[in-house]
């Protein structure tokens, strides 16, 4: 839930393509730390069809991972993982992740709240006093709380036309969090905090700034300390430890819409050091933590109802489900039932982490393709419905 660009303007700014990189196969290797049963699940052979079909379909590659409780977890992928060195895709693989890293960010916070760090209804401002602080409307009043659920205001600096620029303008500039902040400085706020939700990231740029305060450490020791090690995550990074691993899959775009697709690999570059995007995983590891998350494994269950606490907002996205929005985790309603959730994407990237309420049910997917006629397959209401008719 991180997207930024038009297709179209995009193009016009476009700067010439690079050569593809000559990598060897073997740099993609990878294997699981247990003994994969996938082939063994009963409807192993309908959930590789599903993914084939959406290959076939213009997606270059995809991910799978299908928790049910009761049954073998089935892991899977189809297409390509890099296209110029004719590597196929694996489910053991890494790719870029984007905003989902927000459920993480989330939960860290929920844990600095557990252990009297910081208090979720105190104002972001008591504790953070950099001068950009005075430069975005709201953050002088909004609270750790609406910043996690949205509901402080704050202007979206991805928003910002100048932002979409400047960024087009140097692909692979790497940006960091007051780079990115600078977009939202004297820009109006959407409401006054607390009155209504909509998302921004520059509330989770800010909450990792608080992490980072709090504990003393940057991101990624943060993140691989609570999170990757502490839950069993062997194949998940924070970005800024190494932004574009010699192993992470290929990023593509469909630059015009027309099928025609272009390596964007280096080109998420404010998705490296800032806690509203950022994180390289693979559906399986992002299972493994949304089941634990769930199942009160990772924050106690008192301090997971708050952050399955929600606000509708005034107005939905009529183009996709109705969704609600909790602490780093969002509602969605679905023809089939309700679902946890949360999406990102960078330029070549997208995934989504879903949570079935009723069968404790988890999906992960993650493709390395998106934008123009691929995100019909990949982001839509219409792609997500196809994969939970698959597989609910």
């Amino acid at each position: 839930m991180k997207k930024i660009f038009v297709v179209s303007f995009f193009a016009l700014l476009f700067t010439a393509c690079e050569k593809d990189e000559v990598i060897d196969p073997k740099a993609y290797s990878c294997n699981f730390d247990f003994v994969d049963n996938s082939a063994s699940h009963p409807k192993a052979q309908q959930y590789q069809a599903k993914l084939d079909e959406i290959v076939k379909k213009g997606t270059v590659g995809i991910m799978m991972s299908v928790y049910h409780p009761n049954s073998i977890q089935w892991l899977g992928a189809s297409g390509k993982a890099d296209i110029s060195n004719n590597v196929p895709m694996q489910p053991c693989m890494i790719s870029r992740m984007g905003s989902t890293i927000k459920m993480f960010t989330a939960t860290v916070t929920m844990m600095l709240y557990d252990e009297n760090k910081i208090n979720l209804d105190e104002k972001i401002a008591h504790y953070l006093k950099g001068s950009y602080i005075g430069k975005i409307q709201n953050a002088e009043t909004a609270t750790i709380r609406q910043l996690l659920q949205h509901s402080s205001g704050i202007y979206n600096y991805i928003q910002n036309p100048k932002f979409q620029t400047a960024s087009m303008n140097n692909l692979k500039k790497e940006w960091h969090a007051e780079d990115l902040m600078s977009y939202a400085y004297n820009q109006d706020a959407y409401f006054a905090s607390g009155t209504d939700v909509r998302y921004s990231n520059t509330n989770y740029i800010l909450l990792g700034i608080l992490i980072e305060q709090i504990e003393g450490k940057p991101l990624h020791e943060v993140f691989e300390q609570r999170i990757f090690k502490a839950f069993g995550m062997t194949k998940s990074l924070f970005a800024s430890k190494n932004p574009v691993p010699h192993n992470i899959v290929r990023g593509y775009i469909d630059l015009y819409s027309n099928f025609k697709i272009t390596e964007s690999t280096y080109f998420s570059g404010w998705d490296y050091y800032t806690a509203d995007g950022g994180l390289i995983s693979n559906p399986y590891d992002m299972s493994l933590f949304f089941q634990k998350l769930m199942n009160g494994e990772v924050v106690n269950p008192k301090l997971l109802a708050e952050m399955l606490t929600w606000k509708t907002p005034h107005e939905q996205d009529p183009d996709f489900f109705p969704i609600e929005y909790g602490l780093g985790i969002f509602k969605m309603k679905t023809p089939k039932g309700d679902v946890y959730y949360h999406s990102g994407d960078a330029i070549g990237y997208y995934a989504n982490m879903i949570y079935i309420t009723s069968s404790k049910s988890v999906i992960v997917y993650a493709v390395n393709s998106n934008y123009g006629k691929l995100d019909e397959w990949v982001s839509t209401k219409k792609a997500i419905e196809n994969i939970l008719e698959t597989v609910w």
